[in-house]
């Protein structure tokens, strides 16, 4: 069965972690271009206020407290879009964090809950998603990583995730759209490195504030991409010549992508002591004190 998306200005999306980051460039770009939206994330004073902005400017947007690692405060989104415009026409698993430290000293606490965070929420998200987007169709939007194909130092067990997201979404998209035939596209989205709070976010194990080696792009970069897939379909995107470049490493040239990615290891983090090491991993980034925004906090300089 084709698959029949329909334009922005007439889709309902749902988007988690749209407090900051990629999230919110993604919600503040499809409510300028006519969308109704749902926007999930933990920082939910945060959330209210872009709700209330786009809203105050003529847009239509409803904030809904959630944890992704819950799947019944998931299955909560989806009822409240439903309750509120009537169906779920997009639906974007954006929520994610970052955990610096080295695996083989990683606490197993820490790495199961970014599993949960990042892994399980994509699957609750989808789980939530699926029965309305099949009914009527629509687009299912997994954020990946360039690290679902790469491997970088010190963020192994974050790549770990984003790997297990790929894993999980390429099968799904086999199950969903080629044997069943349902009117859904199921998208991966990898981008490089995006200039957001993602390292001011994640659970810090080393001894020093971290940072995502240069260049990074611009959360808008990815915004594009997403909303590109939410209305023509695509199996996976990638946003970024670095994301191209290290994906095609990985796999064509492993060894040679072993010596780059070890190169990278000294260009991880500012030559200050760690700001916040709990992060946001256990907490929202608003109880963290580490509250984002869209754009510019990623790149911060250190004191």
């Amino acid at each position: 069965m084709s698959v029949k998306l329909k334009p922005l200005d007439e889709q309902v999306i749902v988007i988690t972690g749209a407090s900051s980051g990629i999230g919110l460039a993604t919600a503040e770009e499809a409510a300028r271009r006519g969308a109704m939206l749902v926007l999930a994330a933990r920082s939910e004073q945060t959330l209210t206020d872009v709700a209330r902005r786009i809203n105050a400017a003529g847009g239509q947007a409803v904030a809904i407290g959630c944890d992704v690692a819950e799947r019944a405060q998931v299955e909560r989104v989806a009822e409240a879009a439903v309750a509120r415009f009537g169906r779920i026409d997009t639906w974007v698993n954006n929520a994610g964090l970052g955990l610096w430290g080295r695996l083989d000293r990683t606490d197993e606490a820490d790495a199961r809950r970014l599993f949960d965070v990042n892994f399980w929420g994509v699957v609750n998200g989808c789980l939530a998603a699926l029965p309305h987007l099949k009914r009527q169709g629509g687009a299912l939007i997994n954020l990946g990583s360039e690290v679902s194909d790469a491997f970088p130092p010190l963020l192994g067990m974050y790549a770990a995730t984003k790997h297990a997201v790929k894993g999980y979404t390429d099968s799904l998209r086999v199950e969903i759209e080629k044997v069943d035939g349902s009117p859904v596209s199921i998208t991966l989205i990898q981008p490089t490195a995006v200039d957001t709070p993602f390292p001011q976010h994640a659970r810090n194990l080393t001894d020093r504030e971290p940072m995502l080696p240069k260049p990074t792009i611009e959360p808008k970069d990815v915004a594009d991409a997403i909303l590109a897939a939410a209305v023509t379909p695509a199996r996976d995107v990638s946003v970024g010549a670095k994301s191209l470049l290290n994906s095609a490493l990985a796999t064509l040239l492993p060894s040679a992508a072993d010596k780059a990615s070890a190169a990278q290891a000294d260009k991880m983090h500012y030559d200050e002591p760690p700001r916040n090491a709990a992060g946001a991993l256990f907490q929202s980034s608003e109880a963290a004190g580490v509250v984002g925004q869209a754009h510019g906090t990623g790149g911060r300089e250190p004191r």
